[in-house]
């Protein structure tokens, strides 16, 4: 008997042999799908996903192995080979890693995917924060050799704030030294790992995987150097079968019962009423509605594994996207209430094209979006019009006609929009939201109250590192202060400042590589080589000891006499957060009597002293201000209340004394032992403090806490002492209080500068 089911471009045959045994081949037609051919079906059979992992964990040849498996690339990209779809910048194929997240569209078994490939390197992390902003679900990639890695934390934490249910991926499974263990995902991650698969032998012997829900074994055999993965068997576990293997899908299913039973209570009373003399019996499709329950409530996350290098494993990955992941309408967005059927989305993303100008990525909430629209920008209060609408697919674009609820669309013509600002159909609609949300009697909003009916932005991490950058003529300033410009508004993460003293321009970043890609990219993108000063880390300050000043204001300017006096104290609080902590009240009884025009230009006043300490100038950590009084005489404006405030802050904080801050970093590295007395040697002398030293099969993992201004040029140093054989990764810990001898030679050479 044979039968053929076409489901999305894919082929089913199916054949008996011999026994009963049901024998899959799977294949994908020749033809490569277009873009335009992308399904756009009803809302709940969207997949708004990202890949987020550690770097080289395999996000990038994962998320190629999906679009080829659906029919949208022709050819298997390789990243070494600087080919793949998502990794279209020249520095991304020339490097071999991600820089900036890429989004595809594709269709997957009448599903239409909208993925977002993210970069694993700490200095690019607002690329991932920013994409799981505005997506419903997530793929964590897993190295099997190495389990839960440094960049994994920060980027699941990241998932974890945005409340995005996720699914994981143990890639790598043919390495020597894979381990199918999911204990570091229960410990480091303090999640609840549910186990859906497990591999069918390991390293090189990896050639597939057992599904618990089903007790299908399917199984990738590579016929050639040249096999592609397509073609793959699924069959029925039976008693044929390695008595082991049966012994062990027995075990790890009845257990996979137990722990879905234990998380969902629908499943639960299911089996205790319709099968409690055998829960073995229930039926697989009931079992994966509940692992679905449970991965939307995010009690539980499905665990799969494969080899994305070797095409082993990733349809059944997206297969479990479709099944367990959410749709947008999944998601409960309180606006989507509000807005109605009115277009409400975030803009998330802007890129420069250098023939359509800037493209705006934006997610849409509600309502549907059509080109040659006008849309209102809420957060910069103005109209634009938006002249084309796009489907994204990496660096290669299609023009559709309209796109609705749920998706990720690219626009041209939005000049103004910047990431994080919310587009409405108009002014009209954003009111009415904002009306709906107030009548809301479950929100509780004062009458007056907007900021509801506003998309929350995207967070920003404040800058570690800073240069200056010169052009090679002053002719060239001007082009220069463009491309800095268009980069900023590309990569919010980019300060760019200019020095009041020397007046100098002064980029700010994330780490040695980050500001390495932005000059870079100015003299690639842009034709301009411009020279960059040393690299400088970005310190903060804080104060020693609580104290109170006062001050008054006396100026005349024309016919208007403006006089205000302001009575303030400060004191240091908790500096352990690397957030800046910088907060003010005031006195109850001021705080009363006060009007709110006078509040705001106190806080205004209070706002930009944090910005400069009284020490080097840096931005305030760790500062508790009390605003005690504020008296005024009638006429007086607020911006000489601003004034008065901030110069009376300033002589309170020069009393409390000054405190240098100093990043430090949560340092992780991976290296052979024979190398490991050299790499601790070298730790000592950069002010270093070891945490702990790790086995990693025949690795060890060395965790430690360095200062940021010590880890100048670490890459080249390690590389040197290992002979190239470790790796290694930062993320920012905390900020410390400098020593006293090296803040007196810091304050010297600032002197000296």
């Amino acid at each position: 008997m044979l039968s053929v089911v076409d489901t999305s471009g894919i082929i089913l045959i199916a054949d008996s042999v011999r026994s009963s045994l049901l024998f899959f081949m799977f294949t994908v037609i020749d033809d490569v799908k277009s873009l335009r051919a992308v399904v756009n079906p009803d809302i709940s059979k969207i997949r708004n996903i990202g890949i987020m992992a550690h770097i080289d964990a395999g996000k990038t040849t994962t998320t190629e192995r999906m679009l080829y498996y659906s029919g949208y690339t022709r050819a298997l990209g390789d990243v070494d080979d600087g080919d793949t779809v998502t990794d279209f910048m020249a520095q991304e194929r020339e490097r071999g890693i991600t820089i900036q997240s890429a989004a595809v569209t594709f269709d997957w078994k009448s599903h239409r995917i909208n993925l977002i490939d993210t970069p694993g390197h700490v200095d690019f992390t607002l690329e991932v924060e920013r994409a799981l902003r505005v997506l419903d679900g997530a793929v964590a990639v897993f190295d099997a050799s190495a389990g839960v890695e440094a960049q994994t934390l920060t980027v699941w934490r990241q998932a974890e704030k945005h409340h995005v249910p996720c699914v994981c991926f143990l890639n790598k499974m043919d390495k020597p030294a894979a381990n199918f263990s999911i204990e570091s995902i229960r410990q480091k991650l303090k999640a609840n790992p549910v186990l859906l698969q497990i591999p069918l032998g390991s390293g090189k012997n990896f050639t597939g995987v057992v599904d618990l829900l089903t007790n299908q074994k399917l199984t990738w055999q590579q016929r050639s150097m040249g096999d592609d993965g397509r073609v793959f068997e699924s069959k029925p576990l039976d008693q044929s079968d390695d008595p082991e293997l049966l012994q062990e899908v027995s075990e790890a299913r009845a257990a996979l019962i137990e722990q879905v039973a234990d998380l969902d209570d629908e499943f639960a009373e299911l089996l205790l009423t319709d099968f409690s003399d055998n829960f073995d019996a229930v039926p697989s499709v009931k079992l994966q509605e509940a692992v679905r329950r449970v991965t939307l409530a995010r009690k539980g996350v499905p665990v799969l594994c494969g080899s994305s290098l070797r095409n082993k494993g990733v349809q059944p990955l997206l297969d479990a996207i479709v099944a367990y992941l959410p749709a947008p309408s999944e998601r409960h967005h309180d606006l989507v209430r509000w807005y109605k059927d009115d277009l409400c989305a975030l803009a998330f993303k802007v890129l420069h094209d250098k023939q359509r100008g800037p493209l705006v990525f934006l997610r849409i909430y509600s309502g549907t979006l059509k080109p040659q629209t006008a849309v209102h920008n809420i957060n910069r209060n103005n109209t634009e019009r938006m002249s084309r609408l796009l489907v994204p697919f990496a660096d290669q674009h299609v023009e559709i006609p309209s796109m609705t609820a749920g998706n990720i669309a690219l626009t041209v013509g939005l000049k103004q929009t910047v990431t994080g600002d919310t587009i409405v159909s108009s002014k009209a609609s954003a009111a009415a939201a904002a009306r709906r949300a107030q009548d809301d009697s479950g929100m509780g909003k004062k009458r007056g109250e907007h900021a509801a009916v506003v998309l929350s932005g995207v967070e920003v991490p404040d800058p570690v590192f800073f240069c200056t950058i010169e052009p090679p003529t002053m002719a060239k300033q001007a082009d220069l202060e463009n491309a800095l410009n268009c980069l900023q508004r590309e990569d919010p993460s980019l300060k760019v400042r200019v020095d009041p003293d020397s007046g100098q321009t002064v980029l700010c970043g994330m780490g040695e590589l980050h500001i390495e890609i932005i000059h870079d990219r100015i003299r690639r993108e842009y034709g301009i080589e411009t020279h960059l000063g040393p690299l400088q880390v970005a310190y903060r300050e804080t104060i020693l000891h609580e104290a109170s000043a006062t001050d008054t204001l006396d100026r005349t300017i024309g016919e208007r006499r403006h006089i205000v006096t302001v009575e303030l104290s400060v004191r240091p609080v908790d500096i352990s957060s690397t957030t800046d902590s910088c907060k003010s009240a005031f006195t109850e009884e001021d705080g009363e009597q006060l009007s709110q025009e006078i509040k705001d230009a106190v806080e205004n006043g209070v706002q930009s002293s944090y910005l400069q300490g009284p020490l080097l100038g840096y931005p305030l950590q760790g500062v508790s201000t009390l605003i005690q009084s504020v008296n005024t005489e009638p006429g007086t404006s607020p911006a000489m209340v601003s004034a008065c405030v901030s110069r009376c802050m300033l002589k309170a904080l020069r009393l409390a004394g000054g405190q240098v801050l100093e990043p430090v970093m949560s340092l992780e590295v991976t290296v052979e032992e024979e190398h490991l007395s050299s790499v601790l040697g070298d730790l000592a002398q950069r002010r270093g403090t070891v945490r702990d030293i790790q086995s990693r099969h025949d690795n060890k993992v060395l965790l430690a806490t360095v200062p940021l201004a010590e880890m100048m040029g670490y890459s080249t140093i390690l590389r040197t002492l290992t002979s190239g054989n470790a790796t290694f990764s930062l993320e920012l810990d905390t900020y410390e209080a400098m020593n006293p001898q090296d803040q007196n030679t810091l304050l010297k050479r600032m002197a000296g500068l």
